[in-house]
């Protein structure tokens, strides 16, 4: 059955974003159970999740709570749309969100998930701009190597070459502005001392976006789109001051602030939506993953009263929708999700533990190619270099033969009982976001598993360069 298993998902199923060649051998990984912070594969071993999934299982796997809503939801109404028609657990879930959602942002559209949202989102900006009399204004400017998802929209917006190229052409009108990575902040900005004064270089990143909005023309910008705490590039968190001045400039060029917190919302920093952590609102906030603890397909834009006023007007008809947005079973969930956060203080867990999840990892510093410890909440990267004195990144060789190579570091990890990613979205990152649930202990197997791994990595690779 194991065997048969692996060979019928190399034949039949098509993995998301995998080398299907590298499974050839050894067989596709079958992961078939879940309980906790823990997860089993068709042999019996079992793993720490320390990525909840895709940063998506907040409250753990095995919840039979989130289950049996799911059942009851099922047996009274499985499904009906919300094309001119609602039903109670929609209208319900969006109220919730509303009231958790900061300012005014209180309209709540469903999807089906992330990049759905940010389609919306854009689709949406371009819309009320053309309702309010500034037709002209359709771009969007997003952050270098930040990542929004990949239909042909999100995908336009997305900053990471190798994610685009292969699609083009995209939908026209995505620009780029510069991350918010401290850590390369002389290389970026070519100021040498921008990397030890957090405020100047958060300054200096808003300030970039002011620049494209006026190169463009502020008559042409729609919307601006950032994540609190940027995912690809290796869990990029907000210089001081960034997000202040970021929704001045928006406010002055009349230009839309779009919070993408596909990852960030529902207690990944801690706070219900990851703009509360950082201290702004934005016009709209995309959202998914977490809201159901990944037990049921669901996402949304939340949008203010401002920017949806004229939506809600005689001729303001949005002709977009999805065939399971705020589907019954899905909002049915995410509200028994909400209720058990409430119920077990997630977010307060997270709140307390953060300090430890963040010195467990900060005591990786001493092996000499841990570079840089990032990050917030439950959500966290280590960067690896060549050289850390000098923050030498290694070579795109060296960076296949540390991370994916046979005994590579995700091979290593995988092996000792660690899921976690670890990848090259730029410089090798090995990213962490654990279950909202867990706490010292799991911490403690982290950092051991990492600490055993790297300096392994670490030693092989010396080895190579003696050779």
């Amino acid at each position: 059955m194991t065997k048969d298993l692996k060979s019928l998902a190399y034949d039949h199923l098509w993995l998301h974003f995998t080398d299907m060649e590298s499974y050839r051998r050894p067989g596709v990984p079958v992961v078939v159970r879940g309980e906790g912070a823990r997860i089993q594969d068709l042999e019996g071993r079992e793993y720490l999740d320390a990525l909840s999934g895709l940063l998506v299982v907040q409250a753990g796997h095995g919840r039979e709570e989130l289950a049996e809503a799911a059942a009851r939801q099922a047996r009274q109404l499985a499904y009906f749309p919300l094309w001119g028609h609602a039903h109670p657990q929609a209208i319900e879930l969006a109220e919730r969100l509303a009231a958790h959602a900061p300012g005014d942002l209180n309209k709540v559209f469903f999807t089906t998930g992330g990049s759905e949202a940010v389609e919306t989102a854009w689709k949406l900006a371009k819309q009320y701009f053309k309702l309010v009399g500034k037709p002209l204004k359709h771009k969007i400017l997003s952050r270098t190597m930040a990542y929004h998802g990949t239909t042909q929209g999100a995908l336009s917006i997305t900053g990471i070459p190798d994610a685009k190229k292969l699609f083009e052409p995209l939908v026209p009108g995505a620009r780029r502005i510069p991350n918010t990575d401290l850590y390369r902040a002389a290389e970026v900005t070519g100021v040498a001392e921008l990397a030890d004064d957090p405020e100047r270089f958060g300054r200096w990143a808003a300030d970039q976006v002011e620049r494209v909005i006026l190169a463009e023309g502020a008559d042409t910008v729609a919307a601006v789109i950032v994540e609190p705490v940027q995912n690809s590039g290796g869990c990029l968190p907000p210089p001081p001051g960034y997000f202040r001045r970021l929704r001045e400039i928006c406010d002055a060029h009349d230009v839309l602030l779009v919070s993408d917190e596909v990852i960030c919302a529902f207690g990944r920093l801690g706070t219900m939506f990851g703009c509360e952590k950082f201290d702004y609102v934005p016009d709209i906030i995309t959202c998914a993953k977490g809201m159901t603890s990944g037990y049921s397909p669901i996402g949304a834009a939340i949008v203010s009263d401002r920017v949806a006023a004229p939506f809600y007007r005689r001729g303001g008809y949005f002709p977009h929708g999805y065939t399971f947005g705020g589907h019954p079973v899905s909002s049915a969930v995410a509200l028994a999700n909400l209720d058990l956060f409430e119920r077990e203080d997630l977010l307060g867990n997270v709140r307390r533990n953060e300090p430890v999840l963040r010195g467990s990892l900060e005591g990786l510093l001493d092996i000499p190619i841990v570079g840089d410890v990032r990050g917030d909440g439950y959500f966290y990267g280590i960067e690896l270099v060549r050289d850390r004195e000098t923050r030498e990144p290694f070579t795109a060789e060296e960076r296949e033969l540390l991370l994916a190579g046979p005994g590579g570091l995700s091979e290593q990890l995988w092996e000792s009982g660690l899921y976690c990613r670890a990848d090259d979205h730029g410089e090798p990152v090995i990213q962490l976001a654990p279950p909202l649930i867990c706490g010292p202990e799991e911490f403690g197997f982290i950092e051991q598993v990492l600490r055993t791994a790297i300096t392994a990595t670490w030693k092989r690779f010396e080895s190579a360069r003696e050779r």
